[in-house]
């Protein structure tokens, strides 16, 4: 419902046509010169056809290694809304020249213009992504990216296939190509007419107009921070995979499922749209924060969906020497529905992968420089698309591997960069796949997560019901909690090695083991001091009648060693659950329901001079209400 909302807004709907409708007629311009030039124009210009189609690819990418750098100090310098529109209005210059040229059928000028082209792409990427943080909020931005990235995808699929549809139309009367994009164009023009302004980042920055030097710059700006340069590399791997996949998907489809064009097409389709459906997911799943467990989890999911489609593809059935190219239908009923999903599957996982680095890139950049560091991702793009194409031409060119076999070996720089996205993004993949755990079992509403501070240590406790309250609680929280649990359960060997992952801090009364208490705290007292959030139940074990118990005098203890403000939850609902002690012992009685509603609610901050333990169990009571 939040991106319905966007859309309808003005400072967002606007922008996100302009951006869609950009990609869209630059792909219906590509796409139908391609198709032109090979079906029509190509014995004319006496020139093999592979070289023109590389020739077309080289102009467009030269631009962003050429101008990106320059386009960042714009978008910088100047009020954002103003750069859109003039770069808008360029296009629409460029497609008046293009109508021309395809009327007159002068095609060395049209390839002059995809390198025109490319120069105003390039010029528009970093505002674009620029402008989002100064019209959204911070729990907008995901949604927005989302949006983004779905709307680009879905431009830049329904633009090829109009691109290829319109030169089969158009045949000898090319000047219906060039009319068709003038008018996308004008509509582009319109559509940025009511795009909202945007402060410039630094209207006294100084432009450097030497390429060399200003691409020198913003790569400088890029790698200032770790984190944002961590997540430029990532995004533009998953460029370098996805324009691997893309290149060869019209050849993999004829020469390795003996299909036709339908066939190519379908598969196109649906990994563009796989890319579009994962940006939206991501978006959903985020509840407005960025979720960084879901880039391990998306380059996972590439890895392991393009290894089962090399599977496939090695075992599809060959074409017999009197038989036709197959068609869609053919494809399908010859078990094509499997590999069909794992295109879909891997293009939802790549889009979970990159809606959480822009957004990060977006929010840890400083606004000064912001553009400047989005024109260094859109170098590094250009540089891993064409790393891409030569890694290509010489596994299938020079080597003469197989096309599964490529698409096995992206898979497997997909594993390595999952492997690496854990070891940086550990503690929120664990918190996101907790989330969906958590989620899978109930309907979850969350309440008062605004109370949860963005940084910065502070002590969580709430009522204990059931034996997956550390689940709810660490699935709803958008920060890393650290639990501090009964050591006896923390012990359990089933248990063990997960919590000591998670990071749990296993307690003891002083009776039992008063060596591990002092441990304990003292572990407390460190995760504290390094700015964590450390959860306790203060009761100390599960509730036997659904009521709160008294809460114990141990986190005063805390508190009076430690100053940081104390966070009360409640869970709400649960009582009476599988998980919970309700009807005698847990797990022991036939579950009476599931998937059913329960709400996890956060109440505001209290300071450590009025938290005590009575306070907080009243204010944790009044929180839970009569709803157990």
């Amino acid at each position: 419902m939040q991106g319905l909302g966007l859309l309808l807004q003005r400072r967002f709907g606007p922008f996100f046509a302009t951006q869609a409708l950009g990609a869209f007629n630059d792909n219906v311009f590509r796409f139908a010169l391609m198709f032109t030039l090979t079906f029509t124009a190509a014995d004319r210009l006496q020139l093999d056809i592979n070289i023109l189609m590389n020739l077309a690819a080289g102009l467009f990418i030269l631009p962003f290694f050429l101008f990106s750098g320059i386009a960042g100090q714009l978008a910088d310098k100047y009020e954002k809304s103003l750069v859109i529109r003039r770069i808008k209005q360029l296009e629409l210059l460029i497609m008046l020249v293009a109508l021309l040229a395809f009327t007159l059928q002068i095609w060395w000028l049209l390839l002059a213009l995809v390198f025109l082209m490319g120069a105003q792409s390039a010029l528009f990427g970093p505002v674009k992504y620029a402008l989002l943080p100064q019209h959204l909020a911070a729990n907008e931005l995901v949604t927005g990216n989302a949006l983004v990235g779905m709307g680009t995808f879905v431009a830049i699929l329904l633009g090829t296939l109009l691109g290829g549809l319109l030169a089969g139309w158009a045949g000898e009367s090319t000047w219906m190509i060039g009319t068709t994009v003038v008018f996308f164009a004008l509509i582009g023009v319109f559509a940025s007419l009511l795009v909202p302004q945007a402060k410039a980042g630094d209207p006294a920055l100084q432009l450097n107009w030497n390429i060399y030097s200003q691409t020198r710059n913003v790569l400088r700006q890029a790698v200032a921070s770790r984190s944002v340069f961590l997540a430029i590399l990532a995004i533009s791997w998953f460029w370098f995979m996805g324009s691997g996949y893309l290149t060869q998907f019209p050849n993999f489809t004829r020469s390795v499922l003996m299909a036709n064009e339908s066939v190519a097409t379908l598969l196109l389709t649906l990994f563009s749209l796989g890319v579009g459906g994962g940006a939206l997911l991501c978006g959903f799943w985020s509840r407005g924060k960025i979720e960084l467990g879901m880039v391990p989890l998306g380059a996972l999911g590439m890895a392991v969906f393009s290894f089962d489609l090399y599977r496939q593809a090695i075992q599809f059935p060959p074409l017999l020497s009197t038989e036709e190219l197959r068609t869609a239908a053919e494809f399908i009923a010859l078990g094509g529905v499997r590999l069909a999903a794992d295109l879909t599957l891997a293009g939802m996982a790549g889009g979970l992968f990159i809606v959480p680095l822009y957004s990060l890139i977006q929010q840890q950049t400083p606004v000064e420089v912001r553009a400047q560091v989005i024109a260094a991702l859109n170098v590094l793009n250009s540089l891993a698309m064409v790393l891409s194409a030569v890694i290509g031409i010489l596994l299938l060119g020079v080597v003469g591997i197989s096309l599964p076999l490529f698409f096995a070996f992206y898979g497997l720089t997909a594993l390595l960069v999952a492997l690496l996205a854990i070891r940086q993004a550990r503690d929120p993949l664990l918190r996101f796949l907790i989330y969906l755990l958590s989620h899978s079992f109930y309907r979850v509403r969350h309440r008062g997560l605004e109370h949860i501070p963005e940084s910065g240590g502070a002590l969580v406790v709430a009522n204990h019901v059931s034996y997956v309250d550390a689940l709810l609680l660490a699935g709803a929280c958008h920060r890393p909690l650290r639990f501090v649990i009964d050591k006896e359960i923390h012990d359990l060997p089933l248990l063990k090695r997960f919590l000591q992952l998670a990071g749990t801090v296993p307690l003891s009364s002083e009776k039992v083991d008063r060596q591990n208490l002092q441990v304990a705290f003292a572990a407390i007292g460190e995760a504290l001091q390094r700015g964590e959030l450390v959860f306790i139940f203060p009761e100390g074990r599960l509730t036997t009648d659904g009521e709160i118990q008294p809460f114990k005098k141990g986190l005063e203890r805390i508190l009076a060693q430690h100053s940081v403000p104390v966070i009360p939850m409640a869970l709400r609902g649960l009582w009476g659950s599988w998980f919970s002690k309700a009807q005698g012992q847990a797990f022991r009685k036939w579950p009476r329901r599931f998937w059913s509603r329960i709400e996890v609610v956060a109440g505001a901050p209290l300071q450590p001079n009025e938290a005590s333990a009575e306070k907080l169990q009243q204010v944790v009571t009044e929180l839970r209400g009569d709803w157990r």
